[in-house]
Formats: structure tokens, C-alpha cells, sequence
């Protein structure tokens, strides 16, 4: 039997995708040597990175290479960490949504769930779901999915807690894992900013949008096509600071979550002070909204469906249902097998297959 005679010897490993120095030791000591190991993953070298049309920003429109417009119709699943624990990870979760119609799939990265996987296990879950995405014609919209304020450090629920230097780690990370991936189009900054009534702190508009301004150089320093996305405050509704403080950077969109209880009827008026006035200048999507399920006697909620759907369009503005998934609310599926879609499922699948 050989013993180990030497104590080190050098040789390559790789961590985080990429070669690394490796020092062999004895059993229990140190496989890598911290100080060529890389901070940022590098991209995966997919022979699809090119295959769908670049999207890209031109005026107010989401536009392809020849110019046309693109009008974003599509759904958000739950978070991947949660999918896959469940056990419907796979190609047939994103081609059902194909087939009621989408052309973006809006994806939720939850901090809490960045945080146990780790970086590197949540990339890899990633990685195969925008193959997945890329041959069936998707789009992939990035979602780090928060709710509170970045600012004071201070978020509405546990699964939400995150920090700025977090924030910023994971756009990094994100935008050169995907640097060149046409199908990874869209980058949704931070999810629902809120102070909740100053009960989790102070931020002005002026220093969220600083905020989101450092986030962009970021993500383009790493990622030059990235189309990152900005949502406004009070839980990403309110875009009424555009009028005199618009973020300073080019080639941006702008988020709105106009969920039905934001404001009481008439809704059109309020639409359009609120958000809708930014799309004449600036591209504006609906990355989340929905209705529940009508009770008995209550009005029909399809009447909230039915104005937003053709008021966001009315001004081209596009839109993302929430939320492809049984569990969370509201549901768009009754349940994963088989896949059976709610009153509001169906709802927008009609609406996605509209001309």
C-alpha cells in the first residue's frame, strides 16, 4: 500500500466553473487555494446564447433587431428553490406555459433561497431552465424578489431580509453569468420597494433612484445588452416621480404592480396619473398583478382583468400574471399534476392568445 509522501502538490480544480490552483494536501486540509479562486462565476459557454432575437430598447418600446415591437405578454412562476423541492423542475413546467400563450417567463429569486442554496447551487438550477426557456421561444425575466426597504435594511417578512451589498452581489453575479445570453433579457432590480407607512423606515425617491442608477452601472459594467428594470415605490406601483426625476440612465424599462385593491373605481384615471402617463416616454411592464377567485355575491372579478388587460395595452404596455403555481396567490393552476388552470389561469390565457 503507498503513503502519501508529499504534503503539496499543485493542480487544477474547478470551482465555480472555472480552473482553479489546487493544492493536494493530506486528508482534512484545505483542496483549493483561496487566493485564485474566482468571486464571480463565468458564463456558461451555451451554444443557444444567440439563438433567439436580441431585445433592446428604443424610445419607449421593447423592440428585435429588425425594430419591431415587442409587446410583453407572460406569466411568473414561484420561486425555483420551491419548484424544484416540489419536484416539477422541468422542461414541461415552462412548456405549459408556452402553450397558454407566453413569451416572457418571469422568474423569482427569493434572498433567503439565494442564501441556502448558495450561489453556485442556484445557478445551477437556473442554467437549464433558460435551455429550456431558449428552445421553446421564452424569454427569461430576472426577479430579485424582495419587498421593503433596501435603504434602512428593513423588509415586510423574514423570506425578504437582504442588504445592499447583497443586492448588489447578486446583479453582479447575475449579469456576467448571463453576459450574452439573448434569452436572459430582462433584469427586474428589486421587486416591491415599500416604507409600508414608515413602518420600515424612511426613502425617498431621490434615494431609490440612486440606488437603482448604481445597480444599473453594475449590471452593465458585467452585461452591456442587460435591459434592467426599475420598479417605482409604494410595493413597485407608483411611477408619478418620472414626471420630474426620471432615472438617470438609458436604455431602461420601468415596473408597475397595479393589483386591483391599489386604488378604488374608476381605475383608469388613477392608471394613468399613477403609471400609465410614463409609457408615452419610457418602456413600462407589469411585472405582477392578478385577481382572486370571486366569492359569492362579490362583483366579478374578471371586470378588474378585463379593464387592466386592455388598458395596459391601449397605452403598450406590457404584462406579467402572477403566479404560474398552485400554492401561492393568486394562483393561476389548481394544481401541478395535472396542470389545471384557476378561473384567473384561464382568464389570462385568453388574453395571452389574443391577436
Amino acid at each position: 500500500m503507498k503513503t502519501l509522501t508529499s504534503t503539496l502538490t499543485i493542480g487544477l480544480a474547478l470551482v465555480c466553473g472555472s480552473l482553479v490552483a489546487v493544492a493536494q494536501t493530506a486528508p482534512g486540509k484545505k483542496t483549493y487555494s483561496w487566493w485564485n479562486a474566482p468571486y464571480v462565476p463565468e458564463p456558461p459557454k451555451s451554444p443557444n446564447a444567440k439563438k433567439l432575437p436580441l431585445i433592446s430598447v428604443r424610445g419607449n418600446r421593447f423592440v428585435d433587431p429588425q425594430g419591431n415591437t415587442l409587446l410583453i405578454r407572460g406569466v411568473a412562476i414561484s420561486d425555483p428553490d420551491k419548484v424544484e423541492s416540489q419536484g416539477h423542475w422541468n422542461k414541461e413546467l415552462f412548456a405549459q406555459i408556452k402553450q397558454m400563450g407566453a413569451r416572457v417567463v418571469r422568474i423569482p429569486i427569493h434572498p433567503i433561497a439565494w442564501r441556502e442554496r448558495t450561489p453556485a447551487g442556484y445557478l445551477a438550477l437556473l442554467d437549464p431552465a433558460v435551455e429550456w426557456c431558449t428552445e421553446l421561444g421564452l424569454y427569461v425575466m430576472l426577479d430579485w424578489h424582495s419587498i421593503g426597504n433596501l435603504k434602512a435594511g428593513l423588509f415586510q417578512d423574514p423570506m425578504y431580509d437582504t442588504s445592499m451589498a447583497e443586492t448588489f452581489s447578486f446583479w453582479r453575479t447575475m449579469a456576467k453569468h448571463f453576459s450574452g445570453n439573448n434569452t436572459v433579457a430582462f433584469y427586474e432590480l428589486f421587486n416591491e420597494p415599500t416604507v409600508f407607512n414608515d413602518q420600515l423606515g424612511r426613502m425617498s425617491w431621490d434615494e431609490w433612484k440612486r440606488i437603482n442608477e448604481d445597480l444599473i452601472a453594475v449590471v452593465r459594467a458585467n452585461n452591456p445588452q442587460a435591459i434592467p428594470l426599475v420598479a417605482g415605490l409604494d410595493w413597485a406601483y407608483d411611477l408619478s416621480p418620472l414626471h420630474n426625476s426620471p432615472i438617470e440612465a438609458e436604455r431602461i424599462g420601468y415596473v408597475t404592480h397595479p393589483y386591483e385593491h391599489k386604488r378604488n373605481k374608476p381605475w383608469e384615471p388613477k392608471w394613468e396619473e399613477n403609471f400609465g402617463f410614463a409609457a408615452g416616454r419610457y418602456p413600462v411592464v407589469a411585472t405582477e398583478f392578478g385577481f382572486w377567485q370571486g366569492k359569492e355575491g362579490a362583483p366579478d372579478p374578471r371586470e378588474y382583468g378585463k379593464a387592466i388587460v386592455k388598458y395596459l395595452e391601449g397605452r403598450g404596455i406590457g404584462w406579467v400574471a402572477w403566479v404560474f403555481d398552485p400554492d401561492w396567490q393568486p394562483n393561476l393552476l389548481r394544481s401541478w399534476n395535472p396542470y389545471a388552470l384557476t378561473e384567473s389561469g384561464e382568464f389570462f390565457k385568453q388574453a395571452m392568445q389574443a391577436p
